[in-house]
């Protein structure tokens, strides 16, 4: 018997869930932790890049693992098992203390965040779009926004308990909602076949602008996004606002895909990607050069309001220049992004510990959204007639 169609809302709430938790929580929880755990295990600058970079690298391996047209399986069972393999080794960060284990863990999980990333957006937008419900797709990327927001709470819920809890915490709130994503994203007659290519992808220049461009953000927008609870607690006028920060970025993070969404219909995709990256240029600068709290969280807003919309375009963008393969092309979008993250959160540790300060790696990202902005604009496909 054939499995019944699922509900657009419930398919799109399913997608949510599993942004949510492999990256909000999985990817990102990170962030708000590492202040606690740097002083906790005494984690210099680098030290603590060089974790960040494991999970970035991982997450771009598992990009070109989940691209891989002979992959056996089920999308929905590599959704699942990522899933599941996400919630595991963020609980199991808090099980370990050397940063040999460390670099192990997060790199696990940066794979299992890519292909839940890959395979959760390939099958959630191509099943929205079958549906007639493409707009739906809004839903399912505020997961990623929702689940910062989670991190954030989850962290400042256990204010003042060890490191260790932290991550423990995190990892069984993921945990919990794998069952739930299961589902809500039943398996269809097609998913057992669907994980193998169909077509050859065609790489044109408008394609390949769009890539490196996306390349550009992932490295744009990490040092900010890795460090930005760190450089709230490094400057004492900020620090009351701490609790709220990373707060700030997921509540202003969910919305995003939909404002910008209606923003791309008016000026179109590939222009909305270009002002996304600049209005979070604008945010990453501010994250260094702002004196008070009103412009740290303004900074924050920026953040949380580009990024995963610039995601989100770049997908759009991306399906559009060819869509034969919309996994395939994900695939390699994402594995550009990862390919940016890697170098970002290493390099700003290094400068870091040389220089004292957060200005000059946060300024020279800033600097790199500024060039995907207008490298992003060759993706545009030219014009007929």
């Amino acid at each position: 018997m054939q499995p019944e169609s699922p509900q657009p809302w419930r398919l799109a709430v399913g997608g949510l869930l599993a942004l949510a938790v492999a990256m909000g929580i999985g990817r990102f929880v990170y962030t708000p932790i590492l202040p606690v755990m740097a002083a906790g295990l005494k984690l210099s600058t680098a030290q603590a890049g060089l974790i960040a970079s494991a999970n970035f690298l991982g997450y771009l391996l598992g990009a070109l693992a989940a691209s891989t047209p002979r992959l056996p399986g089920s999308r929905r069972s590599w959704l699942v098992g990522g899933l599941a393999a996400s919630a595991l080794t963020t609980g199991l960060m808090g099980a370990v203390s050397a940063l040999p284990a460390f670099l192990v863990i997060r790199f696990a999980g940066g794979v299992a965040s890519a292909f839940v990333m890959v395979f959760a957006s390939s099958l959630v937008l191509e099943r929205l779009a079958q549906a007639g419900r493409p707009g739906l797709g809004a839903v399912h990327f505020a997961g990623v926004g929702a689940g910062i927001a989670a991190s954030a709470l989850i962290v400042g819920a256990l204010a003042g308990a060890d490191w260790r809890w932290l991550w423990l915490a995190s990892g069984a709130v993921g945990l919990a909602a794998v069952p739930i994503v299961a589902r809500f994203v039943p398996p269809d007659k097609g998913s057992a076949r669907s994980a193998a290519a169909t077509a050859p992808l065609a790489m044109g220049r408008p394609l390949l602008a769009l890539i490196a461009a996306y390349g550009l953000f992932g490295f744009g927008y990490v040092v900010t996004a890795t460090f930005l609870v760190a450089i709230v607690r490094d400057a004492p006028g900020l620090r009351p606002i701490e609790p709220v920060i990373w707060l700030a970025v997921g509540l202003a993070a969910a919305p995003s895909v939909a404002a910008w969404n209606l923003a791309a219909r008016r000026v179109g995709v590939v222009p909305a990607f270009a002002l996304a990256c600049l209005v979070e240029a604008l945010g990453v600068a501010l994250s260094v050069l702002a004196t008070g709290a009103a412009g740290a969280l303004l900074a924050a807003a920026f953040l949380g309001g580009t990024f995963m919309a610039i995601t989100a375009l770049g997908f759009v963008g991306a399906r559009a220049l060819s869509p034969s393969d919309p996994r395939q092309v994900i695939a390699l979008m994402t594995a550009a992004f990862g390919a940016g993250q890697i170098v970002g959160p290493v390099l700003a540790g290094i400068m870091v510990d040389r220089s004292g300060s957060f200005t000059p790696p946060t300024l020279l990202a800033a600097g790199a959204l500024v060039a995907a902005a207008a490298l992003s604009l060759a993706a545009r496909p030219p014009s007929r007639g």
